[in-house]
């Protein structure tokens, strides 16, 4: 067979293969680097209604964290809610106590600092992370029962 006959075979050949080699060392690549990242990604935490929120802290494993200031908390509170002040200088070294495999029903007054605490907590490994978006205004305008400390 003459030589340019072969090379006009051979060429189409050699191109496809280095085709499909490329493409496995792309796939390779993407497994490995895939296989670097934490098998789950924090989801972006849930926000819940009032029923949600009614229904869920009825469970065992569920805490309610009001993160409103200790004057708001003590103006009145969901019962038995648990405050850490979002704007507290040490808010993550409080909220680094807390037992992460516990599900946080999170809320301040009508939802902003409530979301800014569930995003700060879902980057500390808190998994189950619930904020109540409508906060202790709503709580408190359905007419719930709260809770303040005793008179002295």
């Amino acid at each position: 067979m003459p030589l340019d006959v072969l090379n006009s075979m051979t060429t189409p050949l050699l191109n496809r293969s280095l085709i499909a080699l490329g493409i496995l060392i792309s796939i390779s690549s993407v497994r490995a680097a895939a296989a670097d990242q934490p098998a789950t990604q924090p989801s972006e935490p849930k926000k819940i209604t009032l029923p949600e929120f009614e229904s869920m802290r009825a469970e065992k494993s569920a805490v309610v964290l009001d993160v409103r200031t200790a004057r708001e908390f003590n103006a009145g509170h969901v019962p038995g809610a648990v405050n850490i002040d979002w704007h507290a200088r040490d808010f993550a070294d409080q909220v680094a106590k807390l037992d992460k495999s516990k599900t946080y029903l999170v809320h301040c007054q009508a939802g902003v600092r409530s979301a800014s605490a569930v995003k700060k907590m879902s980057t500390m490994d808190f998994l189950h992370l619930y904020d109540f978006a409508g906060g202790y205004a709503a709580y408190e305008k359905a007419g719930k029962p709260v809770e303040k400390p005793a008179a002295k």
